[in-house]
């Protein structure tokens, strides 16, 4: 039975062990600083310092001294070790320096003895010097006379090959002399093991024989792949074996190169051999140089075992697929890669290490992700092909889909690119009608990790004990990746999983549409056919949009990635399918007749919100075609044919009355609206169809005006169009005195707004009298502007000033506003003969001049007129 203190008297105990343990510190630390200075050389006294960092260092020479918060720094050398290293380094660069001119220049004045002792002297003088200079502690003087023995050792080899033997080749001379001087020098650097230089420089020494030799043999590229290959293995064991971190990050840096050009010499040969068995013998090197990459990443560390991975599965596709790729037709060749890069997902069940298998998978999509770059191009080509059909709008149905899209690429070269994207769609589809067994499969790569991070594989194998789930973990492995402390909470998980689910439910989709699209382009169907199959199409594609956004009206079910996809991809596909059927006027009213109910329905089926308003601009868009369309057959002018446009803008009000509150109203209400603009655009080149146009679009207005939640909006809309719609008649029918046909219209208006007013003293003055004095005011000022005579503009001018007094007195915006406009207006259509007399009178330096001071004035008191504008707006505001 354990016997458990009391509370205090366990706490008292933890404070007298821990006093203890402060006290054996700070007498280690003394005893610490004493060793450091003792082990200094004798230097001339300096200032002392304070070190912020050291944190509970004692002073120097102060044994038994208690720890304190900042830490005494001992005198410092007065010649640094940075100097010292730079001293020492410009040294062995000279001797170095001194020993090239004497082999290169003085050399041919001596005999051959003289030579050979001088060189052999110089050269065992310099590896024998580091040895003693180590046991003296003279490090960095060793690290120098080493770097001069290596660059001795190099001189050594050139000049036996020059006065020795200067008939052997020069590159079989140079691959033994580099195998020869990297042996001697890894055997040196294990013996001298303090110097840091020498097993680097054997390493970076090893890098040359095979290649060398190879090439010294006339050898062919294949056989320079597997030297460069052999170096590349050579260099991954020791990264993984080597001691130091110089000599494993030299061998790192060495096998990275040698290997990647290793790769590319077999993915060359492979790629431009003729035939398979051409592509075998690079396919074998390939396949060599996966087993190799493989073989480090079991024993690598995270990082470079997942690129170890990758690597492995993109070598394995490029050596099984170059096989049949090199009797595969041109525009077949990417297939059989594509078809390897699916079959590495197999990885999640293999007992490769964990970080290996996420390296393969990541192959595997980089696969898959390289074939769809190839495949999508022509997909975007068909889809946007038929904008050319805009100016040639119903000139006679074309003979197939390619004349159609009008565009020129190679198609018998991309004869296999549908297929392509059938089989990613195919196997992303897959995925996401299976999730549960494939999170299942791929629970032990993804569950989080319970190993230590230095075991072997920083994880362990796949289904090992180090690869299981935290205890409580999901057993789809919670996808959560890199999550550190053990698995996320559970609906974390479920998020992750089902947002994963969604996204290759929602590719598979996409992919598969344009598949299908892209089909048709490579087989040429016929036109009809074509333009069949992509309505078709739009037509599926508005299926799983229904369908996902129909159950609980969010689309959130398990995700709303593809039924957001499928709606996105169904307007595109119908703008597309739209411009493609515009070569013909039959087909254009076929499809564009068949989109508009297609999308209604969509739009009466689905419950959410944005999906249903989506769904009936859709709609309301291509009724407004149909009715342009319907102008067009009858051979009406765009003016002409204007007003008909406007039927889709009163169904809308119509609608938008019945749905009222509905949040599928506005939507519906503004794409009338914009049918009505468009409308109005067609009839801008002729004036009385424009003032119809205006007229009928302002009754439209005004009946939504009608309900009190579009009044705001559509009272003043109604009003403005009626007055633009009288002042274009009246300037189409070449009236010179507008006022004989505003004021029998402005004065009645006046009354019936004075008349509101008495009944209703909060009314707007923009309601009561903003239409009739607009209706007078703003048709006499356009055509004051253009009157040469002074009586208009005079009588203008005082009729406006009367109303802006009135205002004032009244305190009524609208007569404010629209007197003070017109009044102003109208005296600087007065004032505009004269203005322009001055400018051309002044000299050009005067203008710029006035306004650099009116900036300079208006800048100097900015505030002050920032509050008089506000105390404006606040006045204006005020009145009604």
């Amino acid at each position: 039975m354990e016997h458990a203190p009391p509370p205090a008297e366990e706490l008292a105990l933890l404070d007298r062990e821990l006093a203890e343990l402060d006290a054996r510190r700070a007498q280690l630390l003394t005893r610490r600083a004493w060793l450091l200075a003792a082990l200094r050389p004798p230097t001339a006294a300096a200032s002392p310092g304070w070190n912020p960092s050291a944190w509970g260092a004692p002073p120097a020479g102060r044994p038994g001294a208690p720890a304190q918060p900042w830490g005494y720094v001992p005198p410092k050398p007065s010649a640094p070790r940075g100097a010292q290293n730079v001293l020492l380094t410009l040294g062995g660069l000279l001797l170095a320096v001194a020993a090239i001119a004497f082999t290169l220049v003085s050399w041919g004045s001596m005999g051959i003895g003289g030579r050979s002792a001088v060189l052999a002297a110089a050269t065992l003088g310099a590896l024998a010097a580091p040895a003693v200079l180590l046991r003296r502690k003279l490090g960095a003087t060793a690290e120098a006379l080493g770097a001069l023995a290596l660059v001795l050792t190099l001189l050594d080899a050139y000049a036996v090959h020059a006065v020795a033997d200067p008939d052997v080749d020069g590159l079989a001379f140079t691959a033994v002399a580099s195998a020869v001087l990297a042996a001697v020098w890894a055997v040196y650097g294990l013996a001298l093991r303090p110097l840091r230089l020498p097993l680097p420089a054997a390493v970076v020494l090893a890098q040359w024989p095979p290649l060398l030799w190879a090439w010294a043999a006339g050898a062919p590229v294949l056989v320079i792949g597997w030297a460069l290959l052999a170096t590349a293995v050579l260099d991954g064991v020791i990264v993984l074996r080597g001691t130091g971190l110089g000599v494993r990050v030299t061998a790192g840096v060495g096998g990275a190169v040698t290997g990647f050009f290793a790769l590319l010499v077999g993915l060359g040969e492979s790629v431009t051999a003729s035939g398979p068995l051409g592509a075998s013998a690079p396919g074998v090197l390939l396949l060599a140089a996966a087993g190799a990459a493989l073989a480090g990443a079991w024993r690598a560390s995270e990082g470079f075992a997942r690129l170890g991975g990758v690597v492995a599965g993109l070598t394995v596709v490029a050596a099984v697929g170059g096989v049949p790729a090199s009797a595969a037709p041109e525009g077949w060749r990417v297939l059989p890669y594509l078809l390897c890069g699916i079959a590495l997902a197999s990885a999640v069940r293999s007992r490769l290490p964990r970080n290996a298998a996420h390296g393969v998978l990541v192959a595997s999509g980089v696969v898959a992700a390289g074939s769809l770059l190839w495949a999508l191009p022509p997909v975007a080509a068909v889809l946007l092909g038929p904008v050319t059909r805009l100016s040639e709008v119903w000139a006679g149905a074309p003979g197939g889909f390619r004349a159609a899209v009008g565009s020129t690429l190679p198609w018998p070269e991309l004869a296999a690119a549908p297929l392509v994207l059938a089989l990613v769609a195919g196997a992303l589809g897959a995925a996401h009608r299976w999730w549960p067994a494939v999170a299942r499969t791929a629970a032990p790569l993804f569950a989080p990790r319970t190993a230590a991070p230095d075991a072997p594989d920083a994880g362990g194998t796949a289904g090992a004990p180090g690869a299981s789930a935290a205890p409580g973990a999901a057993p789809y492995g919670a996808w959560g990746w890199g999550v550190p402390g053990g698995a996320r909470p559970a609906p974390l998980r479920r998020l992750s999983g089902a947002s994963v689910r969604g996204a290759a439910g929602a590719v598979a989709l996409v992919l598969a549409w344009g598949a299908l699209l892209l089909a048709g382009a490579v087989l040429d169907a016929p036109y009809p056919v074509a333009v069949a199959g992509e309505t078709v199409l739009v037509a599926g594609l508005l299926v799983p949009a229904v369908t996902g956004f129909a159950g609980d009206g969010s689309g959130r079910g398990a995700s709303a990635a593809v039924p957001v996809t499928a709606l996105v991809a169904a307007v595109c596909g119908a703008v597309s399918l739209g411009l493609l059927s515009l070569a013909s006027e039959a087909v254009s009213y076929a499809v564009f007749g068949t989109l508009t109910v297609l999308f209604a329905g969509a739009a009466v089926r689905v419950r959410a919100q944005v999906p249903r308003a989506v769904f009936a601009v859709a709609a309301g868009v291509g009724g407004i075609v149909l009715t342009g369309f319907a102008g067009r057959s009858l051979g009406l002018a765009p003016h002409e044919g204007a007003p008909l446009l406007l039927l889709v803008p009163s169904v809308s009000v119509i609608l938008g009355a019945r749905l009222r509150h509905h949040p599928v109203a506005l939507p519906v209400e503004l794409t009338g609206a914009a049918g009505a603009l468009v409308a109005v655009g067609l009839a801008v080149t002729d004036a009385p169809f424009l003032a119809l146009v205006l007229a009928l679009s302002g009754v439209l207005a005004a009946g939504a005006a009608v309900r009190p939640e579009r009044r705001p909006v559509a009272g003043y809309l109604a009003a403005a169009l009626f007055v633009l719609a009288t002042w274009v008649r009246l300037a189409a029918s070449d009236v010179s005195f507008p006022e004989a046909y505003t004021l029998p219209v402005s004065v009645p208006a006046l009354v019936v707004g004075f008349l509101r007013r008495r009944r209703d003293a909060e009314a707007s003055s923009w309601t009561a009298y903003g239409p009739g004095l607009g209706a007078t005011l703003l048709p006499s000022l356009v055509v004051a502007w253009t009157d040469p005579d002074w009586d208009r503009p005079l009588l203008l001018g005082v009729a406006a000033l009367v109303i802006t007094l009135l205002g004032a007195r009244y305190r009524l915006q609208a007569l404010l506003v629209l007197g003070g406009v017109v009044l102003a207006l109208d005296g600087l259509h007065e004032l505009a003969p004269y203005v322009v007399h001055v400018a051309g009178a002044l000299p050009r330096w005067v203008p710029p001049a006035l306004a650099g001071l009116l900036l300079l004035v208006v800048g100097a008191t900015y505030e002050q007129r920032l509050r008089d504008a506000r105390r404006l707006k606040d006045t204006l505001g005020r009145m009604r």
